[in-house]
């Protein structure tokens, strides 16, 4: 049984391979201008390191902001439950999910089957997303790879932002730097103000072990260290953390597929 997950982002675009229900192939591409041409890029990069073909897909979800439009897909389900399914899969004890993606951050509740019993987003702005630290990592001329790490070894700790709107922030950053305020100092203040927002968001569905972070900002130690500490609790990662909602839209696809719809797929 061959399957297929597809979650176009704001930001980025991914796809998750499964057969007989293992992972096989995933792939992370760039959305760019065209949600549905990313769709198909990201297919494409995951079936480059397997035999597969397209014709060997028999069912495609997809989800994310841009799955309305994925041209190959026989469904698609929302990102909230695809981000569950996909975090309860790698962490079957899973009770509270914090996905921080490029445009938006998701507290997620779920059940023991990682049926989603609340949730919570922050999608009205981009701050405390990865876009905005995206800009601020280029202001500052500091690799966005680099900006948690050098978060941590911030002097004193005392610089503070007090914007959530990027554009202000921008400003204030900018005046700090002017300040001579050190650039790891200036990052920390960043990374604690992105903890300090969704930490709102958890403490509202509630926080329930075990909890586990995804998204790209997971990546991101310098946050994630600040969201633990924020919330007095350790988090969970798996292996790659931005391909979390491709797995579960992977999953409701062999769910689909299971029950009784069969139909091929390719672009």
């Amino acid at each position: 049984m061959v399957v297929c997950g597809i979650d176009v982002g704001a930001r980025t675009a991914k796809a998750v391979m499964l057969v007989d229900g293992d992972i096989v192939a995933h792939s992370i591409v760039r959305t760019g201008p065209e949600s549905a041409a990313a769709a198909v890029a990201a297919l494409d990069r995951s079936l480059e390191t397997t035999a597969l073909r397209r014709e060997d897909i028999e069912f495609t979800v997809a989800t994310g902001y841009g799955r309305v439009v994925v041209p190959f897909a026989q469904r698609n389900v929302t990102e909230i439950a695809c981000h569950a399914r996909g975090n309860h899969h790698f962490f079957p004890g899973v009770r509270t999910i914090l996905d921080m993606g490029g445009q938006d951050c998701k507290a997620i509740r779920c059940d023991e089957t990682g049926k989603v019993t609340n949730f919570l987003m922050n999608d009205k702005c981009a701050a405390g997303t990865g876009r905005a630290l995206e800009v601020m990592a280029s202001l500052l001329q500091v690799p966005l790879d680099d900006l948690g790490r050098l978060s941590l070894e911030a002097s004193n700790g005392l610089a503070k932002i007090s914007n959530t709107c990027v554009v202000f922030a921008k400003s204030e950053v900018l005046a700090l730097a002017r300040q001579g305020v050190p650039t790891r100092d200036i990052l920390a203040a960043l990374c604690d103000g992105v903890a300090e927002r969704v930490k709102g968001l958890l403490r509202a569905v509630g926080v329930e072990e075990d909890f586990v972070i995804s998204g790209g900002i997971s990546k991101n130690v310098g946050v994630v260290r600040r969201v633990e500490q924020k919330l007095g609790t350790t988090s969970q990662i798996c292996f790659e953390p931005q391909v979390v909602g491709a797995l579960g839209a992977a999953l409701f696809a062999r769910d689909f597929l299971t029950g009784g719809t069969r139909r091929r797929t390719g672009p």
